[in-house]
């Protein structure tokens, strides 16, 4: 072969193993480089037994928090009644809030060492929180399941905090009191308000109803 036929041969040759190296390899499949429940040791002065402990409550939060969340987003899209409007933005702005609580501990379970649960399907089957209905609800029947969502979260991050502070997880202690705790509180105190029997227009008309006149 001709110099020159060579040169062209090896030209072609570059630009073939170019477009292959440019080619998309689809439809891989592999051992998980670390599985569900086994902590990958960080050097953050914690000792294993402390991030596991904290990984396996944190989560249990972020199941709860996920679940709460999109029951937010359901009784967004599904709130009705003369309260529809403000109830649909308060409704969002907490989801919204919850959304960020949840990469918030996400991202803690993975500093740890952990791996964050992240499925539908696995938070559904992780979750304590009972699921509601798909269909739409009405607003008292909303706000009280969220409002015992709100509990059963409330409840396992004070018991979580304190565990987290006797094993020396300052930044997990740190994270449910100064996040997880006190957004939910504040939420609380939003909805509960909702559903305190105030008279809409006179006081009187409450007093009437209630003296049977």
């Amino acid at each position: 072969m001709s110099p020159r036929k060579e040169e062209t041969r090896t030209r072609i040759n570059q630009l073939e193993e170019g477009s292959q190296r440019a080619k998309p390899i689809l439809h891989q499949h592999a051992r998980e480089i670390q599985p569900y429940g086994k902590i990958a040791k960080l050097p953050i002065a914690l000792d294993e037994t402390a991030c596991e402990t904290s990984v396996n409550n944190l989560n249990q939060i972020l199941a709860d928090t996920m679940t709460l969340r999109d029951m937010y987003k359901k009784h967004h899209w599904q709130v009705a009644g003369v309260t529809f409007y403000q109830l649909h933005l308060l409704y969002d702005k907490h989801y919204g809030e919850q959304d960020e609580l949840v990469d918030s501990v996400a991202e803690r379970i993975q500093l740890l060492g952990g791996v964050s649960i992240a499925m539908a399907a696995d938070v559904a089957e992780t979750t304590i929180i009972p699921r509601p209905p798909r269909g739409r609800e009405e607003v008292p029947v909303q706000i009280s399941r969220l409002l015992e969502a709100h509990e059963f979260i409330l409840k396992e991050a004070r018991a979580m905090a304190r565990q987290a502070s006797e094993v020396g997880d300052d930044g997990t202690n740190d994270l449910l009191v100064s996040d997880i705790i006190r957004t939910n509180e504040l939420q609380v105190w939003f909805l509960a308000e909702h559903l305190v029997a105030v008279p809409l227009l006179h006081p009187e008309q409450a007093k009437a109803a209630l003296s049977g006149r």
